[in-house]
């Protein structure tokens, strides 16, 4: 299975870190926070990555290379503004290929990496048009994006809703109809998860968007006292 990590952001809340670098890029306890995803992926035997980049993305091939260092495949999907994680992927899936593929929030640290091959299953059997990994509301996201049906099936309901974590198995299929240019992800997998074409699981994992200052400071403090 490939994998293709989101980096295209810009990172206005991580200023002034995110002015001369990528949000991937900004280090964390003393490494770029992209390589954690690097060496996780790495050791669930993933082989090919795709990294799309928009701002200051020439920085990441720059620093990240062709992946060898962890015994993986990099590609690069240069945008010439970002187009939004819809749009992203829509440009990467000539680099991506026929089969579901992994893609995973390069702003965001998880702890490790579920067993993807269950999921991996569904979406190649057609039963689900892609599968996400739904974690507990973080305190700036209290309100939750879905929520689990008895079946794994994701729903829209008003209750019981947990975050989305930016890890997801997806058919390339899912993104056919997609027009080429900036989209976001989020009206898309509402429409097919009321279609009932979304599964999903809760995974507990520790997990952190590293999207402001602050949250940076408590993931550095974490990782440092581990």
């Amino acid at each position: 299975m490939k994998a293709m990590i989101l980096a295209a952001g810009r990172g206005e809340r991580l200023r002034p870190l995110t002015d001369t670098l990528p949000k991937p890029l900004v280090s964390v306890a003393g490494k770029p926070l992209i390589e954690y995803h690097l060496e996780k992926l790495a050791r669930t035997g993933v082989k090919q990555v795709v990294i799309n980049h928009a701002w200051l993305g020439h920085k990441l091939p720059e620093i990240l290379g062709d992946g060898q260092r962890w015994g993986l495949e990099i590609s690069y999907s240069a945008e010439s503004e970002a187009l939004e994680t819809a749009g992203g992927i829509k440009q990467a899936l000539t680099l991506l290929g026929n089969d579901p593929f992994l893609v995973i929030n390069g702003d965001v640290f998880i702890d490790r990496l579920p067993d993807f091959s269950a999921a991996y299953e569904q979406v190649s059997q057609g039963h689900v048009a892609a599968f996400l990994w739904l974690v507990d509301n973080p305190e700036h996201h209290p309100q939750g994006d879905f929520a689990i049906e008895a079946n794994a099936k994701l729903s829209l309901t008003e209750t019981d809703k947990l975050t989305f974590s930016g890890l997801g198995i997806y058919h390339p299929q899912f993104f056919e109809s997609v027009p080429a240019g900036k989209q976001a992800l989020g009206p898309l997998l509402k429409q097919a998860i009321a279609q009932q074409t979304i599964a999903g699981e809760y995974f507990d994992s520790y997990w952190c968007d590293v999207g402001t200052l602050a949250r940076l400071e408590q993931l550095q403090n974490r990782l440092q006292t581990q």
